[in-house]
């Protein structure tokens, strides 16, 4: 069950909500269609329902706001618009992460890209999917969570036929299980056609207000009419000669031109009749063909002494209010409509409506309808996403789901390879920076860019491609998926490190042998510094991409290390008597409980060491300034797991 009570959007600039006091119902077992014209107001009333903008109104999903919903993916399935997914990322590769973001296993993929259609294609890149396929994708990621409501916008539009018709298929399986669901469309004929036969309503609304809230028997049976479509190049001539032939025979026909004035839409009638008609006058015909009307709601114009005009486009599918010549359609007034901005749930001249009522299924704490007020309904706040169930493995499959990831580790590799070469040619450059691949000339070392470059992609893509949290155009903002990140991000950064200190080893013993390769006696210390600054270099890009959500300005803070920071702790004055902190792991072991054992004084010295290095000390200014900035415009509101 779902029920939308009282939606309304925030105006803007003095305009009119897009949404206006809108309210209606989708049971369970029941395919909803909510039909209205393109700018009526479809997708905005979805996304309040959903929270995702800000406004008035309360939706319960059996008896729950989303907010109240612990695990939203098995609670509702959600597509608004194409695959929110880096578009080199495969089908396959795109719904096993966003299991992890659910929380479901990730054999759930290939089971779902079964059911859609999808199985023999899981290999194959988004950017290459068809129209049809992407829809399928994106219902497949709805779909994960095995989700009782589903709600899409538009979930055939630019689809073919047998598309169209597979896509409702799935939606009448969903809800001949039980399940609700409720899609947007602009053809009325699609709403009545998708229910099949699967109980379904039709809402209508116009300019964000309730138009009809019909079943779809009755919404057939009322605004979708039989009908001869004509094409003449005497429309005109043709048109006055059957309406006057009509009037004669006193027969109830109406006669409408379409914007183009060589079509005519004739109710009433039929393809023989219309034919014999033209054929007695001698009027040439074009077309003449049985098809199904829409009579909804529109401005029309009757035009004294001839048809109708309609102004809903050039094939007359659209909307009509009024009948020509004083005919109306056949049939009463549509079963459970209601006037324009009417609730169901306030009283009418007759007495209180039905109304949706309380769901049995409401959660105790949750706010009644009118909590704000008699007639003022609570406020919608835009609420922060949640983050992935499951953060560690979710970032893992988007690491590494996308071949850019091993494209710059290769980059990384071959260049320190190369420049290790180099650099011991001569043989003046000390044996560490020959395998760390940095000569003076370069702020830093090809790994530590590179490093800092997967660290900026690890938030720049959520922001440019926000699978987490579609609609948003943001990512969740929560520790857990930050922890996650700089994990592993700093995983991948030190595994970046020992390769390419290992892929310059074997290069110098390659080109020069086994002679110049010897083992330091401070290995630790400058294992401890270059494990520090690759770690620090994917850090500072994370947080700096997290910060100002884009991957440029995460390499930016990288390069900026080098290029500003050393040289202003370089500058920094110095006393002339410095103070000197021999013994302070020995201190520090006495503070500490429990004691830790002697050996580790090696690795607090090796530490204390790295830190005190210009680099190390700009690399921690810049890291402390960017995670004081992170926790500032992300988690300031409330701190969240």
């Amino acid at each position: 069950m779902l029920q939308a009570i009282g939606l309304t959007s925030a105006r803007h600039r003095g305009l009119q909500p897009a949404v206006d006091d809108l309210t209606f119902e989708a049971g369970p077992g029941c395919v909803t269609a909510l039909l209205g014209a393109s700018g009526s107001g479809k997708t905005a009333a979805l996304r309040l329902m959903l929270e995702l903008d800000p406004g008035r109104g309360i939706t319960y999903f059996r008896g729950r706001a989303l907010h109240r919903v612990a695990q939203p993916a098995r609670e509702v399935g959600v597509v608004l618009g194409d695959v929110p997914g880096h578009p080199v990322r495969t089908a396959r590769g795109q719904l096993r992460m966003l299991c992890a973001a659910a929380g479901v296993p990730a054999s759930r993929a290939d089971e779902l890209l079964d059911t859609v259609g999808l199985a023999g294609l899981g290999d194959q890149r988004i950017a290459s999917l068809s129209p049809g396929m992407d829809r399928r994708l994106a219902l497949a990621s709805a779909l994960l969570g095995d989700p009782h409501t589903l709600i899409l916008d538009e979930p055939a539009e630019g689809l073919d036929a047998r598309e169209a018709d597979w896509m409702h298929g799935v939606l009448r399986s969903h809800a001949a299980r039980g399940g609700t669901v409720l899609y947007t469309t602009s053809d009325a004929k699609e709403a009545a056609r998708a229910a099949g036969r699967v109980a379904g309503r039709v809402v209508s609304i116009d300019g964000g207000r309730l138009v009809a809230d019909q079943d779809v028997v009755e919404f057939a049976r009322t605004r979708l009419r039989p009908r001869v479509a004509v094409r003449s190049p005497h429309a005109a001539r043709l048109a006055a000669v059957v309406s006057r032939e009509a009037r004669a025979a006193r027969r109830s026909v109406e006669v409408v031109t379409e914007a183009s004035s060589s079509r005519l839409s004739v109710y009433g009638s039929s393809c023989a009749e219309i034919g014999d008609t033209a054929f007695r006058h001698g009027l040439p015909v074009h077309q003449l063909a049985d098809e199904v009307g829409d009579t909804g709601p529109v401005v029309s114009h009757v035009v004294p002494g001839g048809p109708a005009r309609r102004e809903n486009g050039a094939d007359g599918t659209g909307p009509s209010e009024a009948a020509a010549a004083g005919t109306a359609p056949d049939g009463p007034d549509p079963v459970g409509s209601r006037p324009v901005g009417s609730r169901p749930d306030k009283a009418g001249p007759d007495g209180p409506g039905p109304g949706p009522g309380p769901d049995p299924g409401r959660a105790e704490g949750s706010p009644a309808p009118n909590a704000a007020g008699p007639d003022l309904p609570p406020p919608i706040r835009r609420r922060p996403a949640r983050g992935p169930l499951r953060p560690v493995r979710y970032e893992l499959r988007r690491l590494f789901g996308v071949r850019t990831t091993a494209l710059i580790m290769a980059v990384a590799l071959v260049a320190s390879a190369g420049i290790s070469v180099l650099l011991a040619r001569d043989g003046r450059t000390p044996l560490p920076n020959v395998l760390a691949a940095w000569p003076s000339l370069l702020p830093l070392p090809p790994a530590a860019i590179c490093a800092g470059l997967l660290g900026a992609l690890s938030f720049g893509d959520e922001f440019r491609y926000p699978a987490l949290a579609a609609g948003r155009g943001t990512v969740p903002r929560r520790l857990g998926l930050l922890l996650a990140k700089l994990v592993v991000s700093a995983g991948v950064a030190l595994l970046l490190a020992l390769l390419v200190v290992v892929t310059s080893a074997a290069s110098l013993r390659l080109v020069y042998g086994g002679d110049l390769i010897r083992i330091p006696p401070n290995v630790m210390s400058l294992g401890v510094s270059w494990s520090g600054l690759t770690v620090g270099c994917a850090w500072a890009g994370l947080l700096a991409a997290g910060v100002f959500r884009v991957t440029a300005a995460g390499v930016a803070a990288v390069l900026a290390v080098p290029v500003l920071m050393v040289p202003l702790v370089q500058r920094m004055p110095k006393a002339p008597t410095a103070r000197s902190m021999t013994g302070l792991p020995g201190r520090l072991r006495e503070l500490a409980w429990p004691h830790w054992p002697h050996e580790t004084d090696r690795w607090v010295l090796a530490a204390m060491r790295v830190v005190a290095h210009p680099v190390g000390t700009a690399l921690t200014l810049s890291l402390s300034v960017l995670i004081c900035a992170y926790l500032f415009t992300s988690v300031r509101g409330r701190v969240r797991w």
